[in-house]
């Protein structure tokens, strides 16, 4: 296995964790989704910066663009996806989140110019017909709600890989980092709106901040997001588009299975 193989299998698996670290987080999904983009992005950002790598991000502004509109789809899939935890439960709303390969898939032959052989077809056919067959064994809270946001999510991450192959010369902590930073813009844009929609909002949320769990806080914004999210963009742009589609079933499987056990769902 490649380099970049071994990373992003490795980013799959603590991405597969999200969920179950998220339900010990006592805050609004939107609120958690603020301080794990907010701490993630300070992070890589923080490291780009002391390491002297940001260089590329300005030699390249239409990639650095791609990347930032890569990452802005990411935060809003994310903001989609945990409130879909909160309503359908972390397995169902995890694999309604991958179809999101599949959509990947089908365009692939248009804008990665990737053949789609009988093999990747068969491959990403029986992932998603093992998808289906454990969301119908499993149950769960099949809320219409929830299903639509897991299903938006998935669009997202079509959005979000689609244009995070499109900067060949910004890769690893750069444009990690780049990605990020526009994600957790955009969920703060968000919480901007929401906070001057309902003043009294900010007021409970500070309350909730008094008594988070801090330690669950600080793993899903540095460990699985700011690592994951390195691990991760720093080898989807160079990994086949098929292997990235069919490979990320893997984060849904973790986490079905990690619900299973820490969180006790069927």
């Amino acid at each position: 296995m490649s380099r970049d193989g071994a990373k992003y299998l490795a980013a799959l698996l603590l991405f597969g964790s999200n969920g179950i670290v998220a339900s010990g987080i006592a805050l609004p999904s939107h609120q958690i989704v603020l301080l794990r983009t907010f701490l993630g992005a300070l992070s890589l950002a923080a490291l780009v910066v002391l390491g002297r790598g940001a260089g590329p991000i300005f030699q390249h502004p239409r990639q650095a663009g791609a990347l930032a509109v890569s990452g802005a789809a990411l935060g809003v899939g994310w903001l989609f996806l945990f409130e879909a935890y909160r309503l359908v439960g972390v397995s169902v709303a995890s694999l309604a989140y991958y179809c999101g390969p599949v959509i990947v898939m089908i365009l692939s032959p248009f804008l990665f110019a990737e053949r789609l052989g009988a093999a990747k077809v068969a491959g990403i056919v029986s992932a998603v017909c093992g998808a289906s067959l454990v969301v119908a064994q499993g149950g769960g809270k099949m809320d219409a709600l929830g299903l639509l946001l897991g299903a938006l999510s998935a669009v997202m991450y079509a959005a979000m890989v689609t244009f995070s192959r499109r900067s060949p010369d910004i890769q690893g902590l750069a444009a990690a980092s780049v990605q990020l930073v526009a994600s957790f813009a955009v969920v703060a844009a968000y919480q901007l709106v929401r906070t001057l929609l309902s003043p009294a909002e900010a007021g409970e949320t500070l309350s909730c901040l008094a008594q988070v769990d801090w330690g669950a806080v600080l793993t899903l914004g540095l460990v699985n997001t700011g690592l994951g999210c390195y691990l991760y963009f720093s080898s989807i742009g160079t990994l086949p588009v098929h292997r990235v589609a069919i490979w990320g079933y893997l984060e849904p499987l973790s986490a079905v299975a990690l619900s299973a056990v820490a969180l006790g769902e069927a």
